[in-house]
């Protein structure tokens, strides 16, 4: 009944303190050019010890992407300007770090306990007066 009310938006911000960041980005848009992104995402944060081109292009090939596209997309860079205009809208709005997530314009910095999330999203089915399914009224508590 409320099912589409949950949007999930990802957003670039490759932090200038990690200096494989900007690869790993530039790699995760090449992957969603071929629909695989969160499959991709997966594979980098599940091996964060291996970040670099060659486990990427194997990330690409074991996801079934086109290696020669997810290579040319490396290198012509062409998700630079998806991750610049993610930065800039970051700086813009004030987030300087990672994780930020904003729940209906709230916004939560840092890692958080699943447990806060429960809280601010029940909250905002209150004040949208949506009712708060039972599993998530435990959640919240």
């Amino acid at each position: 009944m409320y099912g589409d009310k949950v949007r999930i938006v990802w957003k670039h911000l490759p932090l200038d303190m990690h200096a494989k960041a900007p690869l790993a980005h530039l790699a995760s848009v090449a992957a969603q050019e071929q629909g695989k992104f969160w499959e991709f995402h997966d594979k980098v944060f599940g091996n964060q010890q291996k970040l670099d081109r060659p486990q990427y292009v194997e990330y690409a090939r074991q996801l079934g992407m086109d290696v020669k596209r997810f290579e040319d997309a490396l290198d012509k860079a062409r998700g630079k300007v998806t991750v610049d205009a993610d930065k800039n809208e970051a700086a813009g709005i004030g987030v300087s770090g990672t994780p930020a997530f904003f729940v209906n314009g709230r916004f939560m910095s840092g890692a958080k306990p699943f447990k806060d999330f429960a809280q601010v999203i029940n909250a905002e089915l209150t004040r949208l007066k949506i009712p708060i399914p039972a599993a998530a009224q435990q959640a919240g508590s």
